[in-house]
This record gives structure tokens, sequence and C-alpha cells, in this order.
């Protein structure tokens, strides 16, 4: 940051100077501007969301999640444990990762072929919206928790702080397309849905079979399209 030789940074001075033209116009100083994300485009890979009574019943009395890798989002983190997610027919994905921190409601969110694997047919939903979906059975290394719902295929999505809508011209539950430029296969994922916050950063999120199918990890760009008027705004 720019340093002047009162000591003050200049985001002090100007703040300062802001208040004393708010004080002597009666005027509403301007807002500091938010500074936007940059766009990122994540892979979600099968996951599971815990509640604290959960991952006490799947590990152990008293135990808690432990980090093992950080987010993109602040504050969210790979966790150590791992569950096993059951299906019919005792159809098993074995190691799925849990996801912290620990939510008020359990969830496990899975790609299209997962749940074939698990002969489940897979609702798309928001993250969240579990009612009347399929349920499982989670197995731990100390017991077992049968899921009445909640097992659910992600449906495509950015996060987005208040900048990004502003920028976006969209609010929260609104849709948007993603483009990815790729020299194999440029592909547009339509109903990217909004996903408004002002606590995150600038992020969409695809699960396995999408960023496969469009080979996203050798995408050479990407971008957010705004249905209406075809107009982009790039990365």
């Amino acid at each position: 940051m720019t340093k002047v030789s009162s000591g003050y940074s200049r985001a002090d001075i100007e703040r300062v100077v802001r208040n004393v033209l708010t004080q002597r116009l009666g005027q509403k100083a301007a807002p500091t501007p938010t500074q936007r994300n940059p766009l990122v485009v994540n892979i979600s890979a099968r996951h599971v969301h815990l509640t604290e009574e959960h991952v006490e019943i799947l590990f152990g009395k008293g135990v808690q999640l432990e980090p093992e890798k950080w987010l993109y989002q602040d504050g969210y983190y790979a966790a150590k444990q791992t569950v096993a997610v059951i299906g019919p027919r005792r159809r098993i994905l074995p190691e799925v990762r849990v996801l912290g921190p620990c939510r008020s409601a359990s969830q496990v969110e899975l790609a299209f072929t997962d749940g074939i694997s698990l002969g489940i047919n897979l609702p798309v939903r928001i993250s969240g919206d579990v009612k009347g979906t399929p349920g499982c059975v989670l197995m731990g290394p100390k017991g077992v928790v049968e899921l009445q719902e909640g097992v659910i295929r992600a449906m495509r999505h950015v996060h987005m702080g208040p900048a990004d809508c502003e920028y976006y011209g969209v609010k929260n539950g609104d849709k948007l397309h993603l483009r990815v430029v790729s020299n194999a296969c440029t592909t547009t994922l339509e109903d990217v849905a909004v996903r408004a916050d002002p606590t995150v950063k600038l992020e969409v999120h695809l699960d396995t079979d999408e960023g496969n199918a469009i080979d996203l990890e050798h995408a050479t760009s990407v971008e957010l399209l705004v249905p209406h008027d075809c107009a982009c705004k790039h990365s």
C-alpha cells in the first residue's frame, strides 16, 4: 500500500477526507468499491457433509473433523476422514471424502456415474435442497448412519459476492452459461445457478463427470455468459 510522509496510508487519508465532506455537505460518502475476484472453475468431486452428531456416530465419541486440505472458499476444507457410501443392493463407494465444517443436516453429493454405480437415481438439486431425495447408508470406522434423504447430484453453480453479482447483472438464483475454451473441445455449459453470498469468492463448481466431459484440465480460458443477450464477461 502506498504510504505518505505523515505515516498514514493513502486509504486512511481518503477515508478522513470523505468523512469531512460528508459532515460539511450533508451528503452520503461514496462507498469504497469492492474488488471482484478472478473467475475460478473447479471440479467438486464426490463428497459428504455431516452433522456433528453423525461425525461422532461414524468416527467415535468426541471426534471432530480434521482438515487435510483447505478449499478455495475461506473456512472450508477436505477433512482427513472418509466414509463408505452404501446404496441399494449393497453397492458401495468406498472412501468418500468428508468436507468441513459440519452442517445442520448431512448430505451426500455425487456425480451421475456414481449414482449408476450405487443404483440411485440422483436428482439434480442445489446443495441443501434435499427434501424428497433418496437416502443411503454411511459407514465409518466406528458406526453406521442411515440417511432417509440427502443424496443428490449438485446443480452446476457459481458462488458470487456482491461485486460479482453487480458486474454480471445477476442475483441469487439466476442462471448463467459457462464457456470453456480448449484446444480439444471448446464447450458451453448452460444453466449455471448463481449462489450469492457476501462472504464468498467467485468460483464455479462442476461435478467430476462435467469436468471430464469438457476436458477442464486442459482449458485455456473460461468465461461466464449472460443468457439473455449472450454478452460475455471474461475471467
